[in-house]
């Protein structure tokens, strides 16, 4: 660390979610003299208005089919009723407790925080309300934001931003957007008894993910009830008396309660002050960086979704990590984003490591895929007429296992400890001398034999 003592700083970070208080507690621990702000809640949109808030809220959604599913193992459920007041008041209450934590995690660790807007002005100084802070090395990581398209009425749509916190649970609601997020939240309020539509221009929901993992999802939610419209885009939102009116390009309507846009997030980079000082910035608004997530200015430095390199909570809190070893630590650790697992919490839910198979034909060149498709053993007396997919992507030259993607219970947590595997580089043989756990799902997947087709 240098020994510079000119600046306020040895580090200032703007953003508090989890790469960047991960970089800043590391930092700290090194014995920098770190600051850091935030213009909302500290934790970030995956603690305060994302993955944990929605998956609390996907557990809730899950009751109804429990109590139906009883049943069938021989149980009488009585009357049920369900509470969005109660729902959101004690999901609020473990966000609350969670923004303490990370209040306390940065206490804790020697870091000054300042609870406001922070904008460079200059390249070591940081603008922060009427008082202007220095600081040797600068990170940014300020995530991300939800994006809409500019469409006649869209001030009557809401965004992930707001879906936690509206007042009651709507009857009717219309979900635009086919990624990871619509298809949680058309699950999410389905469970909970809204008649949800969702709409996506695309021909089949969670683009970029495999080919097999976007049909099983799309069946499984209109089996569910959602009435997903493919190749349906929005012209304008009107409101009514009766509502809102979602006017499609196709010439069809759709009146709701609620109309959410999750329609995709861009890098929060809006007023930040990066290109006046030097810093490269693509069109999208995404903060270009090296492998060690410095960008064109040396001593200022970004991680996160505000790079749109992977955006997933546990890869900022990688490079946020990594970051505060290279600059601080005295060990260059660069990032590598190959086989990152992932998971979306539909439902089913789905787990994924590594590439498909439209991508593994063009990575790897030939390949061997094996696919399991069958009813979870739960389903066998609940008598739910649900589908379970497991799929293995193999190089055939090198024989390993080079994609692994489930859709059914538990996909998240298995995927968890196969993406193990997927990094290490091992191959089908290995998995193939693995003994299964019998009766579980996850043994399929040391279990199949045979392609059901191959590539190249």
């Amino acid at each position: 660390m240098s020994e510079t003592t000119q600046y306020d700083f040895d580090l200032f970070v703007i953003g508090a979610g989890s790469g960047g208080v991960r970089a800043a507690r590391i930092a700290a621990g090194y014995g920098a003299r770190v600051g850091i702000c935030e213009e909302s809640r500290v934790g970030g949109t995956c603690v305060i208005r994302g993955c944990v808030p929605k998956k609390l809220m996907v557990y809730a959604a899950h009751f109804a089919e429990d109590f139906e599913d009883a049943r069938g193992y021989g149980w009488e459920v009585g009357e049920s009723r369900f509470s969005w007041p109660r729902l959101i008041a004690a999901k609020d209450a473990e966000i609350d407790r969670l923004n303490q934590v990370y209040l306390r995690l940065l206490a804790d660790a020697g870091v000054t925080l300042y609870q406001q807007r922070g904008t460079l002005a200059g390249p070591h100084e940081v603008q922060l309300g009427s008082e202007t802070v220095s600081a040797e090395h600068i990170l940014v990581a300020t995530g991300g934001r939800p994006w809409v398209p500019e469409i006649p009425g869209a001030e009557h749509a809401i965004t992930s931003d707001e879906v936690f916190h509206l007042d009651e649970l709507p009857a009717r609601v219309a979900i635009v957007g086919g990624g990871f997020i619509a298809c949680e939240f058309a699950g999410i309020f389905n469970g909970l008894g809204s008649r949800v539509t969702q709409l996506y221009r695309g021909d089949a929901v969670l683009r970029g993910f495999d080919g097999d993992v976007r049909r099983v999802v799309g069946e499984e939610l209109r089996n569910k009830g959602v009435d997903l419209r493919l190749e349906s885009d929005v012209e304008r939102i009107v409101k009514t008396d009766d509502g809102l009116r979602v006017d499609l390009q196709d010439g069809e309507c759709v009146v709701v309660d609620e109309v959410l846009y999750a329609t995709g997030r861009v890098p929060n980079v809006r007023g930040l002050g990066l290109p006046e000082v030097g810093v490269e910035v693509r069109a999208d608004g995404r903060v270009v960086v090296d492998e060690l997530s410095c960008t064109s200015v040396g001593h200022i430095y970004a991680v996160g979704d505000v790079t749109s390199r992977v955006n997933l909570t546990p890869v900022a809190i990688y490079e946020g990590h990594a970051f505060a070893d290279t600059v601080f630590g005295g060990r260059t650790r660069p990032v590598n984003h190959e086989f990152v697992p992932s998971a979306v919490f539909s439902q089913p839910p789905v787990g994924t490591v590594g590439y498909s198979e439209e991508d593994a034909i063009h990575h790897v060149g030939a390949v061997d895929i094996f696919l399991s498709e069958f009813r979870p053993m739960k389903h066998t007396l609940s008598g739910r007429n649900e589908k379970m997919m497991m799929k293995l992507v193999v190089d055939r030259e090198s024989q390993g296992v080079v994609g692994v993607h489930i859709v059914g219970p538990d996909a998240p947590e298995i995927v968890q400890g196969f993406a193990v595997a997927v990094k290490s580089g091992l191959t089908k043989d290995r998995f193939d001398c693995t003994i299964g756990i019998h009766p579980t799902a996850a043994e399929e997947l040391v279990t199949m034999r045979t392609p059901v087709r191959s590539h190249g």
